[in-house]
């Protein structure tokens, strides 16, 4: 029983070391030379650090303060020293400013290495790029959410998220450590055994705080990094897999010109629900691009269709008006059953299909009118030969 808590106290105590590593993410972002004052950055912090960790540790132990679930230690000996005069606020005040600047490194490194993944395509690639303030917004809003279903899932307990954090952080320190000691013994050069040795010491030691981590805190939500981890790689794999993938397909190295000579074949079918403004602006357009141009309506009530194909003899403009039946009252399956039957009949490079509709005034006037649109753009954007465009008439 000794050993476990020495053990679950040494990993506890290890947790004061996260946050150095905001120091090595954001090395880019130092003054000339970056690497020097980095180190010196990171070697001050170091310092703070340990006089802190200390002076607390003894000044508590002195005091006779012990955790509480209602009040922090810091809290405990700031009112044992000070009494809760102006000093003891001022402290809890000063604690509060830490503890903001201390979340914010988060939204300063996570983006920036979510970035650096980016470029190399194991993220996706709207992360790599800066916004309008310069700096990752996407970045920031993802970690904005995932840190925003973190707290409803951990019910915002420090004490449970502690675990999750400090494991992942530990793992990264050996990761980085030992892949420093492979970039020394690969590169060789000046002092590189020294580097490689002192980088495999601390690979180590962050492998068994790591190893401990697991261990005692392995119920108190250590496990879902065991189960993460897996998760996020496989994530990685496939986003980059699927990059080299479109890459490759997109690719013009090997391509010959003489293959995309002449011009495209298409077919162009105009869905019309009656003959309005709209419809004869689509029409136009249809036919300036097109000789092969059909409107398409599909037939819900006859009288109606009786109707529209008396009017489309005075504007119809030429075009055929074909009708599809539609016992079950359904608007999409015949008219994409149609299209397939086109595009096999006629043996197109393309069939486009053009769409009429009207701009309300307002944003909320075109929720009143249906979203067959929509719906024939959504049924369409992953049917391969298929070109949908729309046509739209703006109302006043």
């Amino acid at each position: 029983m000794t050993l476990f808590l020495l053990l679950r106290a040494f990993s506890s105590g290890c947790t004061a070391m996260t946050g150095v590593e905001a120091v090595s993410n954001g090395v880019p972002v130092f003054r000339h030379p970056e690497s020097r004052n980095a180190s010196i950055t990171l070697l001050v912090m170091s310092g703070i650090l340990a006089v802190m960790f200390f002076g607390i540790t003894y000044l508590a132990h002195y005091h006779g303060v012990v955790p509480s679930e209602s009040e922090t230690v810091l809290s405990q000996l700031a009112r044992s020293i000070f009494h809760t005069g102006p000093v003891y606020f001022f402290i809890q005040f000063t604690t509060m400013g830490i503890l903001v600047l201390a979340a914010n490194t988060s939204f300063a490194g996570f983006p920036r290495l979510a970035s650096l993944l980016a470029h190399d395509r194991y993220l996706p690639r709207q992360l790599a790029t800066l916004g309008d303030r310069l700096v990752f917004s996407n970045g920031i809003v993802m970690l904005s959410l995932i840190a925003s279903v973190l707290i409803v899932l951990f019910k915002a307990s420090t004490h449970a998220l502690i675990p999750l954090y400090a494991v992942g952080v530990f793992l990264s320190f050996t990761l980085s450590q030992f892949g420093m000691v492979r970039h020394w013994i690969r590169e060789k050069g000046r002092g590189w055994l020294h580097h490689a040795v002192v980088n495999f010491g601390g690979g180590v030691l962050t492998a068994i705080v790591t190893v401990i981590f697991v261990i005692t805190k392995f119920s108190h939500g250590a496990w879902m990094i065991l189960v993460l981890i897996p998760i996020l790689i496989t994530m990685f794999l496939k986003i980059k897999t699927h990059y080299l993938s479109v890459g490759k397909q997109l690719s013009l190295i090997g391509a010959d010109p003489a293959t995309y000579a002449g011009g495209i074949k298409h077919t162009v079918l105009l869905p019309i629900s009656g003959i309005h403004k709209g419809v004869i602006e689509a029409l136009r357009y249809a036919q300036s691009i097109a000789s092969d141009v059909r409107a398409v309506y599909v037939e819900i009530d006859q009288a109606s269709t009786e109707r529209l194909q008396e009017e489309w003899v005075r504007w119809g403009r030429g075009v055929p008006l074909v009708v599809l039946k539609s016992p079950y009252r359904s608007i999409m399956t015949p008219f994409l059953r149609y299209v397939d039957e086109v595009e096999e009949s006629q043996l197109d490079d393309m069939v486009t299909i053009i769409i009429p509709e009207f701009v309300t005034a307002k944003w909320w006037q075109q929720l009143l009118h249906n979203q067959t649109a929509l719906l024939i753009r959504a049924a369409l954007v992953f049917k391969r030969g298929k070109v949908v465009t729309s046509v739209r008439y703006h109302l006043t």
